[in-house]
């Protein structure tokens, strides 16, 4: 009678730690700091086509002081953009690229385009 108990035991000892080996090497490590820029042409009822710039930190940790500058004009700096937290900028008409940079060192430059 006990022995079916310590072999139940076991083979579930077992098969929780196989769960947790399987999680750890097929579960994508994310990044400590991580940031993406979307820059993209949306249609507005009522008013037509928008540019759009989509910003979103894709990291594990904070992101702090994200500057968002189109070249002739920039956007004031977001103190913090927490994991996981997107932002949505309107740059100004005739806009051709954005650069995004933070304190960690990450900088990301995009085109915008104006057609969809």
């Amino acid at each position: 009678m006990v022995k079916p108990i310590v072999y139940g035991a076991i083979g579930g000892g077992a098969a929780v730690a196989v769960a947790v080996i399987v999680l750890f090497v097929f579960h994508p490590a994310s990044e400590q700091y991580a940031l993406t820029v979307e820059p993209r042409t949306e249609m507005v009822m009522g008013v037509g086509n928008v540019v759009r710039v989509y910003i979103q930190n894709t990291g594990s940790s904070p992101l702090t002081n994200v500057k968002v500058d189109y070249g002739t004009s920039s956007e004031p700096a977001l103190p913090i953009l927490n994991p996981g937290e997107k932002q949505m900028f309107s740059p100004p008409a005739g806009s051709k690229t954005v650069t995004v940079t933070d304190d960690q060192g990450i900088t990301v430059m995009k085109p915008i385009t104006d057609s969809m």
